[in-house]
């Protein structure tokens, strides 16, 4: 979970109109009292100034309607004045004279708005359309009129934090009410409203609810009336609200390569922050309906998500302890995997009860194609407190975060190993064997803490280093040229994590090129680089730096976020892999914007989307030792391919692959034959019938491909 620290102003309805009743100019507010009567002249006071600050007002003793004749009773009642619309008509709320100051846009002539709120006021019937075009709007107060309905389109204002409809004449309010999803203040007092639509309980930052003066029901009023009842009130509206949405498409799978040799093994890995129960509340996630934010309802959809990707090795965030050892490996046994589990150091100091609750990180394997040798925990905390060296710093900023990292060091079965080319002699025999080092992690969360979040990296990679080293010795010694080893090639290393950090974070930079400076801005000046020289490989004090040889599986112009939520979206969970081992054939594509946007869903999780992350999964290829040697110091299939090979997938035809030329045990795997070109777009087969007769293919090629380009965008998800 991605947890952002939220600095909303709230706004104070009694301080906004008392604020605005003694200065129009002092806040912005712009007000519009119209055609006011004085000694029975009715004079013009429009004051359409160039600053739009000021403009003129609607009078308080006339009802204006479109035409615009005024209904007034007195000696002047035949006149006829300009409409509504005419008043507008010369008003802009965007400025872009002054070339010289762009209030911090980049383009200059980009018009800006200089007022956000506007008060219309004086018994009006009918408001102009042009008035929903305004969506830089925060404030409208539409109190003190006429008004007997509102139109759909007033959903437009998507900015409007504060809307006053008291003292009109409404009967009822439009469903769209409730995509107005910034809204924290809605004042409905004193009209005519018999019922509230579900829809606005869609209202999550709604903060003030004003009701009173109203016919409603008498459960609505009692639930409203209640301690915090606006909040409840809202969670009763959304979860009885039928949310229509269309079915969830299925997300593609993007063929990036063709594996290098038949011999070689393949296998797919997911990563997936499910977010744990602890977590799934309507602080954070308001927009969804508690019954489908329940750990009841989301689990199932978890559990079925990982089923149907059906990875060979899946590494799992926030997982809590009890639904690792109750719920999935139960579940997932039956599915031929066998997992680990480790809470976070946290659970080291509570109760066998409240354990339950803590959540950690897992990782499962196929039992068919891997088995385990050994399992490691990375507590950054114990880290922290071993490399301190006296930083205040580290014992006050890092050791105080109880995040963790789990590895699982697998090798590769015996009749699932290919390529034949990594050996190990044994006094009696020689035989192959493949190892392969897992890793997950969760780093923490706060944006604040930058530093913490680089410094938890370096940690895991300098114990990854470190494990690797120990496993050649113990299991590898053929590894071992003079001594030395080699991390980046000798056992491959795959690191599924949750980062929290966005691409362009040290994070980030750290992992992709292998160095950051020791004087990063992540690291806040603060006191660390004497005590990180414990951690470091690198022989030049001014630089930290690891040796993993690592590539991302993704880049954000592929996945450009993982994580969405109302408040947030973006890319912070990664699949870092040996680049001199391994590489990419294939992943899994993004979710498709289209049907997001269809179903008006502000953020995850939905009641289709059991998490606020999405789950990533990619194939990949154990490199023979004879490619690697020649292509030594190549980097494979960089990210940068990765975005070249989406587009041009998006005039792909042709959406099955053939696996005949790997072994039954590939089945399950997505990979190409000769016929498909890179980048091509297959729909994910959850059965393990992912292949058809490559015959078939070929005899029907061009008869499918017009079929599969019609069907193709069925497979896209976002």
């Amino acid at each position: 979970m991605n947890t952002k620290n939220e600095h909303s102003h709230h706004l104070s309805h009694h301080h906004h109109l008392a604020h605005h009743h003694s200065s129009h100019h002092s806040n912005g507010l712009t007000s519009l009292n119209g055609l006011t009567q004085s000694n029975g002249i009715i004079p013009k006071l429009y004051n359409l100034s160039a600053s739009n600050q000021s403009m003129a007002n609607y009078g308080q003793q006339g009802t204006m309607i479109q035409n615009g004749s005024s209904n007034i009773n007195n000696q002047n009642s035949s006149a006829t004045y300009p409409s509504f619309e005419e008043a507008y008509s010369n008003v802009n709320p965007y400025s872009n004279t002054n070339s010289n100051n762009n209030n911090g846009y980049s383009n200059k002539n980009t018009p800006q708005p200089n007022w956000y709120d506007i008060e219309i006021k004086g018994m009006v019937k009918n408001i102009s359309p042009k008035l929903w075009q305004w969506t830089h709007l925060k404030c409208l107060f539409l109190n003190d009129n006429n008004l007997v309905r509102l139109p759909p389109v007033i959903s437009n204002l998507v900015s409007l934090q504060c809307l006053d409809l008291s003292n009109n004449k409404l009967k009822t309010l439009p469903a769209e009410i409730g995509d107005m999803t910034s809204l924290r203040e809605l004042y409905l007092n004193n009209n005519q409203i018999r019922v509230l639509p579900f829809e606005l309980g869609k209202l999550f930052k709604l903060i003030q609810l004003g009701l009173k003066g109203n016919p409603l029901h008498a459960d609505i009023m009692q639930i409203y009336s209640e301690p915090n009842g606006t909040q409840k009130l809202l969670i009763s509206l959304l979860d009885q609200l039928n949310l229509p949405c269309s079915p969830l498409p299925r997300r593609p799978w993007i063929i990036l390569a063709e594996p290098t040799a038949p011999q070689n093994s393949i296998f797919t890995t997911m990563c997936y922050n499910v977010l744990c129960d602890k977590y799934a509340t309507r602080q954070y996630y308001g927009y969804c309906p508690s019954w489908a934010l329940s750990w009841e309802h989301r689990k199932k959809f978890i559990l079925e998500e990982i089923r149907n990707f059906n990875a060979d090795i899946i590494a799992l965030q926030e997982l809590e302890t009890e639904q690792f050892y109750h719920f999935f490996l139960p579940e997932l046994k039956q599915c031929d995997y066998d997992g680990i589990f480790s809470p976070k150091s946290r659970a080291k100091t509570m109760s066998e009860h409240d354990k339950k609750h803590v959540d950690g990180c897992a990782i499962f394997f196929k039992t068919s194609k891997f088995q385990l040798v050994k399992n490691y925990l990375i507590e950054f905390n114990q880290i922290a407190m071993a490399t301190a060296e006296g930083s205040e710093d580290m014992l006050n900023r890092v050791m105080t975060k109880d995040n963790i990292g789990l590895a699982a060091l697998l090798e590769l079965k015996q009749d699932e190993l290919n390529s034949g080319d990594i050996l190990v002699k044994t006094k009696d025999q020689q035989i192959n064997k493949q190892l392969l080092l897992v890793s997950t992690a969760h780093i923490h969360w706060d944006p604040d803490y930058c530093d913490v979040k680089l410094i938890q990296t370096l940690m895991l990679t300098n114990e990854l280093k470190l494990i690797i080293e120990q496993a050649t010795r113990d299991y590898l010694p053929h590894k071992i040229v003079n001594q030395q080893i080699d991390c980046s090639s000798s056992i491959p290393v795959l690191i599924c994590a949750d980062l929290n950090s966005l691409p362009e974070s040290g994070v980030i930079e750290y992992l992709r090129t292998g160095r950051i400076l020791a004087n990063h801005i992540d690291f806040k000046d603060l006191g660390y680089e004497t005590c990180l020289q414990k951690i470091n490989t690198s022989d030049k004090p001014s630089e930290l730096s690891h040796n993993l040889r690592l590539d991302c599986a993704y880049d954000k112009d592929l996945m450009p976020y993982t994580n969405y939520t109302f408040d947030f979206k973006g890319m912070i969970d990664y699949i870092f892999y040996s680049r001199s081992l391994m590489r990419t054939i294939g992943l899994l594509g993004p979710m498709d914007m289209d049907w997001i946007k269809a179903n008006k869903i502000v953020g995850f999780p939905h009641q289709n989307v059991p998490s606020d992350h999405l789950p990533l999964m990619v194939e990949l290829e154990l490199l023979g030792s004879n490619y690697i040697n020649s292509n030594q110091n190549n980097n494979y299939m960089s990210s940068s391919h990765h975005s070249s090979s989406y587009h041009s997938s998006l005039s792909s035809s042709g959406l099955n692959r053939s696996n005949s030329q790997h072994s039954s045990s590939n089945n399950n795997h997505h990979s190409t034959n000769s016929q498909l070109g890179l980048g091509q777009m297959i729909p994910i087969n959850t059965n393990g019938n992912s292949a058809s007769n490559s015959s078939n293919n070929s005899n029907n090629n061009n008869n499918n491909n017009n079929n599969n380009n019609n069907n193709f965008i069925n497979y896209i998800r976002k």
